[in-house]
């Protein structure tokens, strides 16, 4: 039985909402090093990272809803009650990382509520493991990916500027004004393209759309919702990206941006859903340690990994325990 459009509306609704949140929770993987390095003022960043963060997704295509949307789990998994439990799941372990100023990965969080309701609704034959692969991979190369990429970057860029006067530091600078705009279209084209697989698999069960294909609407929509989420932008998760790993300078941000950036739009344009806070965090651990290793608060590393750890089982959990009263609610 299809659902009822309103009950069609409500979902699409829920699924902005975590757009928003993602970009509200993520906008630190953005701007954090250009703010803490003053390269930006906070404003300025979010302003900016905002409007590149919209316009992404309509430059570098929609690889990763297709992946999120169609490879995942098997079409007749994909009803109402399993997209209200996984969003929802995902919302709620958001929320709670905001709470605690954890920069967690609100990717691991929505791929973790959908196995889950799946999972509770229609056993694990219907998650299709080619597609779980696929996605499990990027996710963990891509993190360790962006600790090398950021260490050999930074000890390429110190070794090119060792001759350099303190002037150099203006140069770094003015160059993270283009490396961050890079990181956020990257950021953009990856995460924003999340929520449309969620929103076309609504349109989708709803009876809306006959086949998974994305349309414009849901491209705009998406990506207005993530940018408004990021122009608000997590103080707290800012402040952890940008100053507890270390002090960061303009040098710093510069190297971690461009690791970060390469690897997120190289994930997006593959069809790859990476972590964006996994990519940046480590990216940031990475260019620290090419200066010096002891320079790293390892304490604070320690507590992002546990979260990265803890984020697809407890999402996990909690859209298989919110997957009963949908089904209840919606039949």
């Amino acid at each position: 039985m299809q659902p009822a459009l309103p009950v069609t509306a409500a979902l699409v609704i829920t699924a902005v909402a975590f757009d928003f949140l993602n970009g509200f929770h993520d906008s630190a993987n953005v701007v954090a090093t250009t703010i803490s390095s003053r390269a930006l003022k906070p404003r300025e960043a979010l302003i900016m990272a905002a409007a590149a963060e919209f316009s992404g997704p309509f430059l570098f295509g929609v690889a990763v809803a297709t992946t999120i949307g169609h490879e995942i789990v098997a079409a007749e998994a994909i009803t109402t009650s399993v997209l209200f439990a996984g969003l929802m799941g995902a919302i709620a372990w958001n929320l709670i990382t905001w709470l605690l100023g954890i920069p967690s990965s609100s990717s691991h969080a929505l791929i973790g509520g959908l196995v889950g309701a799946v999972a509770m609704g229609y056993g694990f034959s219907a998650i299709l493991l080619p597609g779980i692969r696929k996605t499990v991979i990027a996710l963990l190369v891509s993190p360790v990916l962006g600790l090398l990429m950021g260490y050999v970057l930074m000890k390429c860029i110190l070794w090119l500027s060792r001759l350099a006067t303190p002037k150099a530091n203006s140069f770094f600078k003015r160059a993270q004004i283009c490396t961050s705009l890079g990181l956020a279209l990257s950021h953009g084209t990856n995460d924003a393209q999340k929520t449309m697989g969620i929103v076309t698999m609504a349109l989708l069960s709803g009876g809306v759309i006959d086949s998974f294909h994305v349309p414009v609407w849901v491209i705009a929509l998406c990506a207005s919702a993530i940018a408004l989420g990021t122009f608000t932008g997590a103080q707290r998760i800012i402040r952890t990206l940008g100053t507890k790993f270390y002090r960061i300078r303009p040098i710093n941000g510069f190297g971690a941006q461009v690791a970060s950036a390469s690897i997120i739009l190289g994930a997006a344009l593959l069809g790859g859903p990476v972590s964006t806070t996994q990519v940046v965090s480590s990216t940031i651990v990475g260019v620290g340690a090419a200066e010096r290793v002891s320079k790293i608060r390892w304490g604070v590393a320690r507590d992002i990994l546990l979260a990265w750890i803890l984020t697809i089982p407890a999402s996990m959990l909690v859209a298989a325990l919110l997957y009963i009263p949908f089904r209840a609610w919606l039949g």
